[in-house]
């Protein structure tokens, strides 16, 4: 259930390196490479966004390249493709003294000569095939780096990204992941990290509860949204990566658990400290935070035809790992429409496009007037 974020930081802190991609040593999968003092952990090309599976196996197979015009002639990758190898790191090895916006430009350059080819019967044009080399354009910053690791990735290979941000959680007195476990029960603390998992799951009580765990690199912290904070912070939990949240520690057994009241969004704060110093970070937490623009009607619930409990109409019916909204789905979307229409009509209508939906979930999405043999019939 955890992303290969999440996963690549775990191993980080039981000095497990992790290498970056590299078109002559990455494979299809990742990989251990051996080494005198242990193993490490090669990043495959498949986790490059957008790289198909007849790019992977052409690149694996030319391995190993010298060039980036030795790999387009070769590999045949396609220009965006490139373009994100390139971004990441994969080609540092063969790009020489340029740098990797120099080699931006010259596969560009390369994809541009290729398409103007001439075909059978035509002339060559007097052209100068591009060579390698510094044009003079600047290197990446480590931000710029990190920020393409995480957009082709969705990993943060050369950095974990909360080191960005640990002056300012000193300056607010933030409690990391491996201090936590020496916190006592009742103490207020203010936690923040990568927001690696979210779920509402059915709670017998028909009450929603937004679990949350973040990863801040030192480990884990669990947090928990009871209802009466769900107006200040589900909008802020669902819709930001980043987060800092004020909340009051609770034991559960040798693990410690943030009950959650307030929550930011940390990119937010850090602009904030960034544009108007440490001050305006103090300041910015005071401040009302966005509301949450939906809420289920007052004291609706769902039956549980399993447990013949009552849940919450925003609880997850997905297995762990899949995406926490009921609405990020295309069929939940479909099954909820549906059922606000709740006619015969309307429910053949959607059959087509929730028949590879969870039974329970499509059933518990059905509001009680409507017939038991209806429903039925559409999960069959």
């Amino acid at each position: 259930m955890w992303p290969a974020q999440v996963i690549v930081a775990d191993a980080r802190r039981h000095d497990v390196p992790v290498l970056p991609v590299d078109i002559n040593t990455s494979k299809a999968q990742y990989a251990v490479e051996r080494t005198g003092s242990g193993g490490r952990v090669r990043i495959s090309l498949s986790t490059v966004h957008g790289i198909s599976e007849d790019e992977v196996a052409r690149i694996t197979a030319g391995q190993p390249f010298t060039s980036l015009q030795d790999f387009y002639a070769r590999a045949h990758p396609k220009l965006p493709t490139v373009e994100r190898l390139i971004s990441i790191g994969a080609l540092d090895q063969i790009k020489g003294e340029a740098s990797r916006r120099d080699l931006l430009l010259q596969a560009t350059e390369i994809h541009r000569q290729a398409r103007t080819r001439p075909g059978a019967g035509q002339l060559p044009l007097a052209t100068t095939p591009h060579t390698a080399g510094s044009s003079g354009l600047r290197e990446m910053i480590a931000r710029e780096r990190l920020d393409a690791e995480l957009g082709v990735l969705k990993i943060d290979v050369s950095r974990h990204l909360m080191e960005d941000h640990h002056r300012l959680l000193r300056e607010i007195g933030a409690t990391d992941a491996k201090h936590l476990r020496a916190m006592h029960p009742g103490q207020r603390v203010l936690v923040a990290g990568v927001r690696a998992s979210t779920q509402t799951p059915p709670i017998a009580s028909g009450k929603r509860i937004i679990f949350v765990t973040l990863e801040d690199g030192s480990g884990l912290v669990d947090l928990a949204f009871f209802e009466d904070s769900h107006e200040r912070c589900a909008h802020t939990v669902f819709h930001h990566g980043l987060l800092l949240v004020r909340g009051t520690v609770e034991a559960r057994g040798p693990r410690r658990t943030v009950v959650g009241e307030m929550a930011w969004d940390l990119d937010e704060l850090s602009t904030a400290r960034a544009t108007h110093g440490p001050q305006a970070v103090l300041d910015l937490p005071g401040q009302a935070p966005a509301p949450t623009p939906a809420q289920s009607a007052a004291g609706r619930t769902i039956p549980d035809g399993t447990a013949g409990a009552r849940l919450h109409p925003w609880s997850d019916l997905l297995p762990a790992g899949t995406p926490s909204a009921a609405f990020a789905s295309p069929c939940a979307r479909s099954a909820m429409s549906c059922a606000a229409s709740a006619s015969s009509a309307a429910l053949a209508a959607c059959a087509s496009a929730t028949a590879f939906c969870c039974s329970a979930m499509v059933l518990a999405a059905w509001p009680e007037s409507t017939t038991k043999e209806a429903a039925e019939s559409l999960v069959t």
